[in-house]
């Protein structure tokens, strides 16, 4: 079983690594929804306020060349292009339910 915390954190620390790919706020609101089910570019730009299309579209990329989620382009006109996450991708989901139950008990006011 993998270290959760060690005296440096380098290249090769696996938080550090983790980190990077779900550094600002967008990137876990984008893997939220897509674990839902897949969803279209146009879906992710509305459920996502706020982000603007060259951010979703750089989060996307960024996403798809760690092998966190799979771009589908189907060939019609205009492309309709869908996006789902990959199983390394949904490795993802207790993070993002412990965010939920963190983000619930901050709301609290007890």
């Amino acid at each position: 079983m993998p270290t959760t915390t060690s005296d440096t954190c380098d290249d090769g620390c696996p938080v550090a690594r983790a980190a990077q790919i779900l550094d600002g706020k967008w990137t876990t609101l984008i893997l939220r929804d897509l674990l839902a089910g897949t969803r279209r570019y146009s879906e992710l730009q509305r459920s996502v306020v706020g982000i603007s299309p060259r951010m979703l579209a750089s989060r996307l990329a960024m996403l798809e060349s760690n092998r966190l989620i799979s771009k589908k382009i189907y060939p019609t006109v205009p492309p309709k292009t869908e996006y789902r996450i990959t199983d390394l991708g949904r490795e993802i989901e207790p993070v993002i339910v412990a965010m939920a139950i963190f983000g619930e008990r901050l709301a609290d006011p007890a």
